[in-house]
This record gives structure tokens, sequence and C-alpha cells, in this order.
């Protein structure tokens, strides 16, 4: 992975190649830096291949992320933009992770190496996590995907064929969608540059732009655009590769995007029409959808883009887009948040509640998407949830014992752990960003992202006692 990550670190050199690259000696030297490490751990490990036990796979998966996180942001730190660590490792967290979230302001200035440095972050972070949903998560026993890729997630002799299959079919998916964004956006009227950089964090579900306005800076057709992107990306990958392998239809029958597209069509509707009730201006109807859609769509997706400060647009926007900052894409995704999936479980739950106290003696069978739900799956949902509100509430008490104000720390903290990327507030709102932060705040936040993305339970596993006495 460090000898992957060093290429990767070349790259805005060459794709800028014939223009100014102000930074070149700081992506050489974090090259470098990368790759020298890798091949020196791999000449100093080398050993005959052993078979990868969860606990091995528990400590590589989150160590890994943890790590790769702190040499992305080598070529922030080695930059002249002059940031401290925390800010160099922040901006390279929320890039690794999809979050979106930044601390850096006068992107319409800056350096191009650098803002390509973090679309290209964004984009191999959003490949990853998709693989990390699919073939790793699976076989730890974490997350949602048993629900949907039975069929591989196990590391057996006979899987192992279908897991390559599923994982080439992965990459060539992501990779005509990004071609396609940035292509689409081009034809649209973008700069080839603003292109290439919103079409790897359109799917990816990033939200890094080119500029402080974000996708405020373009015009309403690009806007619908990039909704539609958002929605690609947050859409369960490995059902695209069904779709391409003839399974036509399973993409639109699956229980988790049938409501995730129906929050997105009902949402925007009901926030429109609330704009349009407590507007004291002329209302442009056509224009405000666009604009109430995309922003929803951010926001559920973690993408974290924004067109306008949509803090500002009454006290129901304000409180509608703070719960669906909960919400996230679907399982097997780029997308964070909770997952869709999980709600949907919990109305199960709810249903079978409600049933027993009706008809004590009722047998009620558990069904999602056509399976059976079992026990366990039921008992790591509620693991799961009552983690992620315990974390919560700890990074909010951090981050308001650093002097935060109430909005700015439980938003900051809930964006962190869901990887949306703005938060809401008049600091860290959609027309702000996390730079006037505290150090403190920037590392405590830092690994909050690294925790969601992580689906929270395998972090914890890690740094549990018992885990290392067993």
């Amino acid at each position: 992975m460090f000898v992957l990550l060093s290429i990767f670190m070349t790259l805005p050199v060459i794709l800028l190649a014939g223009s100014e690259t102000p930074n070149a000696m700081a992506f050489a030297e974090s090259a470098a830096i990368s790759c020298g490490l890798g091949i020196l751990g791999m000449a100093t490990t080398y050993r005959k291949p052993r078979e990868l036990k969860p606990r091995f796979m528990f400590v590589l998966t989150v160590s890994s992320w943890f790590i790769i996180a702190l040499f992305s942001s080598l070529p922030f730190y080695l930059s002249d933009l002059g940031i401290s660590a925390a800010d160099a490792f922040f901006e390279g967290t929320s890039g690794i992770t999809t979050t979106g979230a930044t601390v850096l302001s006068g992107l319409d200035d800056m350096d191009r190496d650098l803002l390509i440095w973090r679309s290209i972050l964004q984009w191999i972070g959003g490949i990853g996590i998709i693989g990390m949903f699919v073939a790793v998560l699976p076989f730890l026993r974490v997350g949602g995907m048993r629900l949907f890729a039975t069929e591989s997630s196990e590391w057996t002799d006979k899987a192992l064929p279908r897991m390559k299959t599923l994982s080439r079919g992965l990459l060539v998916v992501y990779l005509a969608f990004s071609i396609i964004a940035v292509v689409t956006y081009y034809f649209s009227g973008m700069t080839l540059f603003d292109a290439f950089n919103h079409g790897l964090t359109s799917i990816a579900t990033g939200g890094f732009s080119t500029s402080d306005l974000s996708m405020g800076k373009f015009n309403d057709l690009i806007l619908m655009e990039a909704t539609l992107f958002m929605i690609v990306g947050s859409l369960p990958f490995f059902l695209f590769v069904r779709e391409m392998h003839g399974q036509h239809g399973v993409l639109f029958r699956d229980q988790q995007v049938r409501l995730f597209l129906a929050i997105l069509f009902f949402v925007p509707l009901l926030l429109t029409l609330y704009r349009w009730m407590v507007s004291p201006v002329p209302f442009d109807p056509i224009h405000n959808y666009a604009a109430t859609l995309f922003n929803v769509t951010s926001v559920v997706t973690t993408t974290g883009y924004a067109s306008e400060d949509y803090s500002a647009w009454g006290p129901l926007a304000f409180v509608l887009f703070f719960f669906l900052m909960f919400v996230g894409g679907c399982s097997g995704s780029t997308a964070g948040g909770m997952k869709i999936f999980r709600f949907q479980l919990s109305l199960i739950i709810l249903r079978e509640q409600l049933m027993r106290l009706l008809h004590p003696r009722a047998v009620l069978t558990r069904n999602y998407n056509g399976r059976a739900v079992s026990d366990e799956i039921i008992s790591s949902m509620i693991a799961y949830t009552f983690i992620f509100l315990l974390c919560l509430l700890l990074i909010t008490i951090a981050l308001a014992a650093m002097q935060l104000d109430f909005v700015t720390a439980l938003s900051g903290a809930l964006t962190s752990l869901t990887n949306v990327g703005p938060g809401l507030g008049d600091i860290i709102g959609p027309a702000g960003n996390f730079g006037p932060l505290p150090d403190a705040a920037k590392w405590v936040l830092s690994v909050g992202m690294l925790m969601g993305r992580l689906e929270i339970l395998s972090v914890v596993i890690v740094l549990s006692p018992a885990f290392w006495r067993s």
C-alpha cells in the first residue's frame, strides 16, 4: 500500500507536466518516503503466505487506514502552504476517508498540484472503501454487507475466485463512472481541470472542490449532473457488477436502494415547499428545487458539496439537515453515515416488538431483501448504534471542553463520524471551514473521521484490552 500510495503521489506532477508545479519537491519527497518505507517493509518482513486470521485482519485494516491517512498528509505538510501538522493530518484524513471537511481556504488561487492531490486522495479512498466493505468487513463480521453479498463474504478456496471476479468488476464500474463524470462535466461547461477534480470527488462522494464556493460556482445543469453522480456513488457498487453480468433489475429491487431514492425524492420536495412558504422575496421554484435537491443529496450521500449556505434556509431546514447527516447512503457504496439498511432493520425490529405485544405466541420471521435476518446481525446493528451514539457524545463533550459552542461541537462530532464534510453553524457550516478550530479539535475530529469510516466497531475491538489478551 505504501508503494501504491507513492505512485499516486507522482500523479499531480505528471498530470500537470508542462504547467507550473510549485510543490513538485514536496510530492517527490513524500513519494520517496512512502516508497522507501514500503520497500523496506516488504524486504524485512517477507515470508511464505500465511492464513489471514481475523485478528491479523483487524489490526491490518485499522492500522493501514490510520497510517495511510498519516502519509497522505505529507504533501500538504511539506508544501508551501505552511500549515501545521494537525492541519495537514486533518486534510489528508478528510481526503482518504472521503469526508470532504477542509481546513484550507483560498482554493480558487491555490496551487493546482495540491488541489489535484486532494481529489486523487478522495478517489482512491472511495475505491478503498468499496473494497473494504465488500471483501474485508464481511470476513471480520463487521458492517452490513453480510446481508447483501454473502456469496463473497468468506475467504475460502471456493469464494476466492468469485471475490476476484467481483473485485475486477468493482474497479471497472468505478473507473467507468469516474470517466463518465469527468467527460459530462467538461461538456457542460467546466474547465478540464475542474471537470477532472469534481469528477473524481463526485463518484467518491468526497466533496472536495476547487473553489471556496464549492459547487455554487457552477450553473443549475451542472448541479443536477452532480446530484446524479452523487446518487450513483451512494448506491451499492456490487449491484452494478451484478447488472453488468446479466442480472438485470437487481439494483432497483433492492430495499435499501428504494428507500434511499424515496428519501431523495420527498425531502427536497418538502424543503422546497417550505422555502417557498417562508421566502420574503420572489421565489424561483425551478432554481430553488435544483439547489435544494443538490444540497439534500450532498448531505444524505455524505458528499459535502454545497451550492449555498443551507443552514440559513430557516429553522426547519436547519433541523432537517442535522438529522439527514445521520442517514448516509447504501451499504457497499462510497458513502458514509449510518447507512439506510440499519434504519430499515430498526423498523423491522419495531414491527416485531409491536406484533409480540399483540400476539405473544405468534411465530414471527425477519426478512430483508428476501433473506432471513439472523439474531447475530440484529445484535451487531444494536451494538453499532450504541457505540456510534456513545462516540458522538464523547467527541461532542471533548470539543465543548475546547470552548466550542454547542452547534459547532455537536455538528462537528456528527459530521466526522458520518463522514459528511461540512457541519452546521457559522464556523464549520457550508459557508465556513474547519481552519479556525484549535489543533486539538482537529486531531479529535481526524480520529472521528477514521472511526466513522471503519464502522467504529473495528477500531473499538482493536483498542480493547481483551483483543490483546486473548
